[in-house]
């Protein structure tokens, strides 16, 4: 589409797109002890160069490890506590708490880890493809991961 001149609805239904929170789509790839939702993706609103959702993984949950393929991943603490262990043994650390922003580049594997005993760790996740590559890893963690069941306005307890 040209640039020079608006299309035929002058933005109305191709412009800006609002999706509600309670209306992300689960059906992403997902990797064991965290859940993923999808806000902005092709799908659902055309996006051609990023990826947009949620994450969440329950108090005291780890993931398996995994990577991304090409995609950067750039991860907003919104409530709990993250730490990311990364490298070929998951062998490097660090952690963060609301308001830090994280950056996964391609190809690293990594697992996410909720910090916290007691609360969900809650994230947005931004990625560099409308395409959601996801691969899981067969390292054995430098923590093991814990399967915990996952809660939100569409999946209730």
């Amino acid at each position: 589409m040209a640039h020079d001149a608006p299309p035929e609805d002058g933005w109305k239904h191709s412009g800006v797109r609002v999706v509600p929170g309670d209306q992300l789509d689960d059906n992403t790839p997902q990797t064991p002890g965290m859940n993923r939702a999808a806000a902005i993706n092709f799908a659902r609103v055309g996006a051609q160069k990023l990826w947009a959702g949620t994450v969440h993984i329950h108090a005291g949950a780890k993931t398996g490890a995994h990577h991304h393929g090409p995609l950067e991943s750039v991860i907003y603490v919104i409530r709990g506590r993250a730490r990311m262990r990364w490298g070929e043994a998951l062998e490097f650390t660090a952690e963060a708490g609301p308001g830090d922003f994280i950056y996964v580049p391609p190809y690293v594997p990594h697992q996410e880890i909720n910090a916290s005993s007691d609360e969900t760790l809650s994230c947005v996740l931004v990625r560099s493809d409308s395409d959601s590559v996801v691969v899981n890893l067969e390292i054995e963690p430098a923590e093991k991961p814990e399967g915990v069941a996952w809660i939100d306005p569409i999946h209730k307890s």
